[in-house]
């Protein structure tokens, strides 16, 4: 019992009012198919009894066995308990001050702490550690878009491997992007304690992880002293004694939460985006990105180098090669297609300039000697300078990498080769809705595509002479 009793209380933040919540709630979004009908996850079926389901789910039991969830019979209402938390103002700079340096950031007040941000559960300040690479990283941006919508004026900041950190480049929702290695399993511990400080000292309210974690990722996490702690767990014995440190936790499916596709992230969007008493189910929004202006220079001064020109070329990415530039997925070891194959794929493009991606200067030799010394080969490894390139293009022909997923956001016609029907389904659902054509091979290798089918679904002439 004196063991129990030093157990961290926990704070049901995300109550359930029983008298403003309606009798049914129904969500709608986009059709999950990693699972049939029946086995949906909860944010993507009806929910006629939300009320009961809230009521019956009880909090982390490692932080408290007791803890039966919220009391029925409370009662809300106050101002400081209905709806979303309000965007806070920055007070106008006295341009008189002498003390210039003297300018506090919004929400900052040194004495006093907003009774909101303990009753209500306001988050002024999340931290979202993302593991894995760009396509990753990228997949996450809807997820940062739905906090920004659930959190008026939070202020959200990224933790992210150096690769992934390249992507929020295009991703204006947040302000800071950190690199650091979370898939290390050793790191250096002049580096480990320095970025614990570096968190703390940020005083974060929220901080997200998609990194499996075991009891050494949730220390990790339970020492930036943030409020709300969740993460993604392991699916086997390497999670014991993670929920002791965390908040919440999501038990996923496999080891490797990449195999999730499009949706990998969906048990913390659910978890994110649920009712909280006067306040509806947020919705989970697409996939979007921006470019700044200095980017889209620089690669229009790239393709243009390598003969092409705006609207009048179809952008090939997933080329095969040992570079870490090349944007796959993680563990999805057959998604790059070799140059002999493009170069088949290359010869059914009419009227149109294919312009090859490369993801190292080494395989531009390789390309000249097998397609031609005439081709059009442009060197890109941020996933900004892709995007850009996409943007102006007439289109796409791309394997599993995050050009398809960087096309599709902006509804670029496009083609994705897969090496199974499966995966393509995951990775890129309502394809026809985003403009893309799938094409699988039929024996579960890449390498074995029908290059006629391809050849086929080129379709990419009438697009160009639209933008003409």
């Amino acid at each position: 019992m004196a063991a129990t009793s030093l157990l961290p209380k926990s704070i049901p933040y995300f109550l359930t009012n029983p008298h403003s919540l309606p009798s049914t709630t129904t969500t709608t979004s986009k059709l999950s198919f990693l699972n049939p009908p029946h086995d949906q996850p909860q944010c993507c079926t009806k929910r006629p009894n939300l009320q009961t389901v809230h009521l019956k789910k009880k909090r982390n039991p490692w932080l408290d066995p007791f803890d039966d969830g919220i009391d029925p019979d409370m009662e809300y209402g106050t101002l400081f308990t209905d709806g979303k938390q309000d965007e806070d103002t920055r007070p106008p700079d006295n341009p008189d001050n002498p003390y210039g340096f003297l300018k506090f950031p919004k929400a900052f007040n040194v004495e006093i702490a907003g009774l909101a941000l303990k009753v209500r559960g306001d988050v002024r300040r999340c931290c979202c550690m993302v593991a894995g690479g760009v396509y990753e990283n990228l997949l996450f941006f809807p997820t940062i878009q739905l906090i920004k919508d659930r959190y008026p004026g939070v202020q959200v900041d990224v933790v992210a491997s150096p690769r992934g950190k390249q992507t929020y480049e295009m991703n204006k929702n947040v302000r800071w992007a950190d690199a650091y290695d979370l898939d290390d399993d050793f790191p250096e511990p002049r580096v480990y304690t320095d970025f614990v400080g570096i968190l703390k000292n940020r005083y974060y309210d929220m901080v997200l992880s998609t990194k499996l974690a075991g009891i050494g990722h949730a220390s990790f996490i339970f020492m930036t002293s943030a409020e709300q702690k969740a993460s993604y767990v392991y699916p086997n014995v390497n999670s014991a004694g993670a929920g002791l440190f965390l908040s919440e936790t999501f038990t996923a499916e496999t080891t490797n939460l990449s195999d999730g596709g499009y949706h990998m992230y969906n048990q913390m969007v659910d978890w994110l985006g649920k009712p909280f008493r006067s306040v509806p189910r947020q919705p989970l929004p697409p996939l979007k990105y921006s470019l700044s202006k200095k980017i889209k220079e620089v690669v229009e001064a790239k393709y243009r180098n390598a003969g092409a020109e705006r609207g009048k070329y179809v952008v090939i990415h997933g080329i095969e090669s040992d570079s870490q530039a090349s944007m796959q997925s993680r563990g999805d070891t057959d998604s790059l297609l070799p140059l002999r194959v493009w170069a088949k794929i290359a010869k059914g493009i009419r009227d149109l300039k294919p312009v090859f991606v490369i993801p190292h200067e080494r395989e531009r030799e390789n390309v000249e000697d097998i397609v031609g010394y005439d081709a059009s080969i442009v060197f890109i490894t941020t996933p900004a300078q892709l995007a850009a390139l996409i943007n102006d293009s007439a289109g796409l022909i791309a394997t599993n990498t995050a050009a398809i997923q960087l096309a599709t956001a902006r509804e670029k016609p496009s083609i994705g080769l897969f090496c199974s029907e499966e995966k393509a389904k995951i990775f890129v659902p309502d394809a026809e809705e985003k403009r893309c054509t799938i094409i699988a091979s039929k024996t579960g290798k890449l390498i074995d595509i029908d290059v006629e089918a391809v050849k086929n679904a080129i379709k990419f002439v009438n697009v160009s002479l639209a933008l003409v």
